[in-house]
């Protein structure tokens, strides 16, 4: 059976700021309050279904550490008592980083939480601002550092195309980011929601967001990045369901952006490659890692294609030994 990961909404809980950005609710289709028994009702539902030993009960949507204690408390204790039968490896959360401190991270390890996220969106000072996130990328490093003394799994999530933000901007985000050196990472392109302040931006024409393609091809320099650092990007572009579709408005969504990004670092190293090897146009033979072929060909063989315009006739084939991302080319004429 698959491992897997409980994953519980706590939409709106203990924000002490209001983004310019979010709507939990449509983002994650939830609007009442998690209880007890909606934990245990999910619970129930995975390990009747999946082997969930080495997966998490996961508590997202709002700053898990700012909400009310004993609310929160009596979330934890529930999760534990699944960890502490075996029936899960820990518990994950996300959380600010000005709500972070030694107090509530003793608690947090004291009730069974293993990973800690930190949704730092930026590590600009303007963009923060902007954006009303209410902390500083100084708060973010202080956050980082205090999770990591402690012995906590820790992870970072950013944002692109956010009101004020560069691609420029989005870059050394990701590499201050990587200097903290997190476990795992999650990139969000900015996809503007009804009922937030972007789409009021949006709507005066104050606000453009990026378009997916501007978003995927941002989005394949900086999983790259992270790749080469050795950090786990575990969550690329915002998940399908809850309402997001109907609460669309604008901005870079798609259901399938990872697959868009990662066919583009792909495209990227096959030029790349050509150039290097100063590949003359015709017949042309691709060789890439054997679980990577559906990959390097591109999402609807959009790869394929592009090289096909630039006068390459492609075959791609599959190496066990290739690593990701790695690639080589050769004329077959």
């Amino acid at each position: 059976m698959k491992h897997i990961n409980v994953a519980l909404f706590v939409p709106d809980e203990g924000c002490p700021h209001r983004c310019s950005f979010c709507n939990q609710k449509t983002i994650s289709g939830k609007s009442k309050p998690l209880t007890v028994e909606d934990i245990e009702k999910a619970v129930e539902t995975a390990v009747s279904t999946s082997d969930c030993g080495e997966g998490e009960i996961a508590f997202f949507g709002g700053s898990f550490t700012a909400i009310e204690r004993s609310y929160m408390l009596s979330l934890l204790k529930k999760g534990k008592e699944y960890v502490d039968k075996g029936l899960f490896k820990g518990i994950r959360i996300s959380t600010r980083p000005d709500c972070i401190d030694a107090e509530i991270l003793t608690l947090l390890k004291e009730n069974g939480v293993t990973s800690i996220e930190l949704g730092c969106q930026s590590m600009d000072d303007e963009v923060l601002s902007l954006n009303e996130r209410g902390h500083s990328s100084s708060d973010v490093v202080k956050a980082a550092a205090l999770i990591k003394e402690y012995g906590f799994e820790f992870g970072v999530q950013m944002m692109t195309g956010l009101y004020g933000d560069t691609r420029e901007k989005a870059v050394e985000t990701a590499e201050k980011l990587i200097s903290l050196r997190p476990d795992t990472a999650r990139i969000y392109p900015t996809v503007v929601l009804e009922n937030t302040r972007l789409a009021e931006l949006y709507e005066k024409g104050e606000y453009i967001p990026q378009t997916t393609d501007e978003a995927a091809d941002l989005c394949a320099e900086l999983l790259l990045m992270f790749y080469e650092a050795d950090i786990r990007v575990i969550r690329l572009g915002l998940h399908s369901g809850g309402n997001v579709e109907e609460g669309f408005v604008a901005g870079a969504y798609h259901p399938a952006f990872r697959e868009l990004a990662e066919s583009r670092i792909y495209l990227r190293k096959i030029k790349e490659e050509i150039e290097k090897e100063n590949i003359p146009k015709g017949k042309t033979e691709i060789t890439v890692g054997s679980k990577y072929i559906s990959m390097a060909s591109g999402q609807k063989r959009s790869n394929i294609n592009a090289l096909s315009a630039l006068g390459y006739e492609v075959k791609i084939t599959g190496n066990s030994d290739y690593k990701k991302y790695e690639v080589s080319v050769r004329l077959t004429q």
